[in-house]
């Protein structure tokens, strides 16, 4: 386990996220004593809610990484001639207030 004082951790903060994404946690320090630990999230981890890790392992639904290919932004969009799915939208967001 690496282990960083506060103030080499705030001057050099890419360099041990860097660390972290490789799996291997970060043991933060001040004056010597342990205060916080910088350790990898995880799927299980509670950035993902309950339900939808849930869903997940049924295999209803794929937990997306975050990234927006660059592709989708070109890609041609479905027809809707009568505004359906803007009328939904708009809908939705009527009935939430």
């Amino acid at each position: 386990m690496e282990t960083a004082s506060i103030s080499k951790l705030k001057a050099s903060l890419s360099h041990y996220l860097g660390i972290v994404r490789t799996g291997e946690d970060v043991l933060v320090t001040d004056r010597g004593k342990a205060v916080a630990k910088l350790v990898p999230v995880s799927r299980e981890d509670p950035v993902w809610p309950h339900h939808l890790r849930e869903l997940e392992k049924a295999g209803l639904i794929r937990l997306g990484s975050g990234e927006i290919p660059a592709s989708f932004w070109s890609e041609a969009r479905s027809p809707d001639p009568e505004g359906r799915a803007l009328q939904a939208l708009l809908d939705e967001r009527a009935e939430s207030r």
